[in-house]
């Protein structure tokens, strides 16, 4: 499957892209494929991580919500508690804004916490029932991480279906650096031409100041918002408190000043609140790493001195590539290998587009990409309460700060080192293969575990 920049960043809704982007998308899809008129009831089967943890992502909420034909690219976040809570308590769904059929939430909305579906944890599967209870259509669908999905038939095949022809086609970091090495490009300038099989070149670097753009919004956004997050762990919002204590002593005026780490932080804990929240965030690669990313590229663009606003292009291009090297070679799904695969990935990335930027070698940004990621090795998903929220805030907080701190000792050096991104990459994926299940967004497990006082 060819994978763009723009599927790894993407414009939707909080707090999940796999447990709330995806089945959304799902629902949607499901529906779309519909003949509305013939439908009497539909019922939502939820399995694995989506049932263990799909209460406290909004899941029940996406699901509703993309069964009435909404999509997270489009749909008002204002607008999704209040209109789920309308489905239910009036027992009636509009189908794909077609027709209305009744929908009895604890009956067609099930949670299966015993049995998995084959393809991935994150299983759901949609049935559609006409007269007579006779089944019209049943399709089972897979959310497998940074808002993908894919049906049971594209699941199978999902691993070797090329779908693009690309100029500079590569699925590991030693194809990257070769393709690199043998047409004397940087790694954002073999993003860039193969982005531009898709759309124009003019078309791909909008679309990318656009996403700059709705992440400096969010920052902003998640710096003026105070309050309690939703969910029942009364979680209070911080990230405007932290901007008043920070405006007070001033903002620095270059990276060299330690107070702009304190910055850092800020940026990453605002977008992740919003995401907390189920507002409008970038997925990047996944909404709870979605702090990662928009924190690093705006700390940049805020205190270094030479920084230029469309030097955002060239970073989320390096970002998406070392995105593209996980999706491929292992997961960026909590649910399949923990949050090594979400805050984890999201620090490699960072730190990559961070090395390119500050005018790092191919070889000092894949170094830079690995060291973010040796150091996130092992990291369990185990979200209390099945919220994105503790440790989920302040991981993503932790993230940036690696990813800067890798970016630099990547800088020192020349780019050579002993442990290459591929080995690291393998690694990840067998960590996460022989990681226990209760350590994977299932949240029987960990902080998840040992704090339910919460």
């Amino acid at each position: 499957m060819t994978v763009s920049v723009f599927n790894l960043f993407s414009i939707g809704i909080g707090p999940s892209s796999s447990h709330t982007v995806g089945p959304m998308k799902a629902a949607h899809a499901f529906v779309t494929a519909l003949n509305a008129s013939t439908v009497e009831r539909v019922t939502v089967e939820l399995f694995g991580s989506l049932a263990f943890t799909g209460k406290g992502h909004g899941t029940d909420v996406a699901v509703l919500l993309g069964l009435e034909g909404e999509t997270p690219d489009k749909i008002d976040p204002d607008i999704i508690r209040p209109r789920a809570n309308e489905i239910i308590q009036q027992q009636t769904l509009r189908l794909n804004q077609q027709k209305n059929i009744p929908f009895h939430l604890e009956r067609d909305l099930l949670f299966n916490f015993k049995d998995l579906l084959p393809e991935h944890t994150n299983g759901m599967r949609f049935s559609a029932y006409g007269r007579d209870h006779a089944l019209l259509s049943e399709q089972i669908y897979y959310s497998i991480g940074g808002g993908f999905i894919v049906s049971a038939e594209e699941a199978l095949l999902v691993s070797i279906t090329p779908t693009k022809t690309l100029p500079y086609p590569f699925e590991t970091p030693k194809a990257l650096l070769q393709q690199c090495q043998t047409h004397q490009l940087s790694i954002k300038e073999v993003m860039l031409a193969n982005e531009s099989a898709f759309c124009s070149e003019n078309e791909v670097k909008s679309r990318l100041m656009t996403i700059a753009q709705v992440m400096r919004e969010c920052i902003d956004k998640g710096c003026q918002t105070p309050g309690i997050l939703p969910g029942g762990l009364q979680v209070r919002r911080r990230a405007a408190e932290l901007f008043l204590k920070l405006q007070q002593k001033g903002m620095p005026t270059s990276h060299e000043h330690t107070d702009s780490m304190s910055w850092l932080n800020l940026y990453a804990i605002a977008v992740n609140e919003e995401n907390a929240a189920g507002s409008r965030v970038v997925t990047a690669p996944t909404n709870g790493a979605a702090g990662v990313i928009p924190a690093v590229l705006h700390y940049y663009l805020t205190f270094y001195p030479e920084a230029r606003p469309f030097d955002a292009i060239d970073f989320l291009l390096t970002a998406g590539a070392i995105a593209i090297l996980y999706k491929k070679g292992a997961s960026i799904s909590g649910a399949e290998v923990g949050c090594q695969g979400e805050v984890g990935v999201a620090c490699s990335m960072a730190a990559a587009g961070l090395t390119a930027l500050l005018g790092g070698t191919v070889l000092q940004i894949e170094n830079a990409a690995e060291i973010a990621m040796e150091h996130h090795l092992g990291m369990t998903c185990d979200p209390i309460g099945g919220l994105v929220q503790i440790p989920c805030i302040e991981r993503n907080a932790m993230g940036a700060v690696k990813a800067v701190n890798a970016a630099r000792l990547a800088l020192l050096g020349d780019g050579h080192h002993h442990v290459s991104l591929d080995k690291v990459i393998q690694t990840m994926k067998q960590t996460g293969k022989d990681m226990m299940s209760i350590y994977k967004e299932t949240s029987l497990g960990g902080l998840a575990a040992n704090i339910p006082e919460c």
